[in-house]
């Protein structure tokens, strides 16, 4: 029988720390928004920040990156599903 190995493709040390220290930063910058009073504008920079944070996290740790296409496309076809339904939401706020 012939034994069939899959090797993963391995993420260097170097981008593994880079990641971390990007991480650190936009958490650093997730704390100082929170103290700046930017009116609506805070609402957005905070979910801007988390869009990169999450980006960040699944394209290196989870190795979304290193991933056949398909998978890439599921994920967008799931926020976009996701997005449309929030978005769904919010016809409702001038009814309140």
């Amino acid at each position: 029988m012939s034994e069939q190995t899959h090797a993963e493709p391995i993420t260097p040390f170097r981008v593994l720390v880079m990641v971390w220290v990007a991480l650190l930063c936009a958490t650093a910058l997730t704390v100082w928004a929170s103290t700046v009073n930017l009116g609506r504008l805070n609402v957005w920079l905070a979910l801007s920040i988390a869009v990169l944070k999450s980006s960040l996290v699944l394209a290196v740790f989870m190795r979304l990156r290193q991933e056949s296409p398909l998978f890439f496309r599921m994920f967008l076809v799931t926020v976009a599903t996701l997005a449309t339904f929030i978005g769904l939401l919010f016809f409702d706020v001038p009814f309140r």
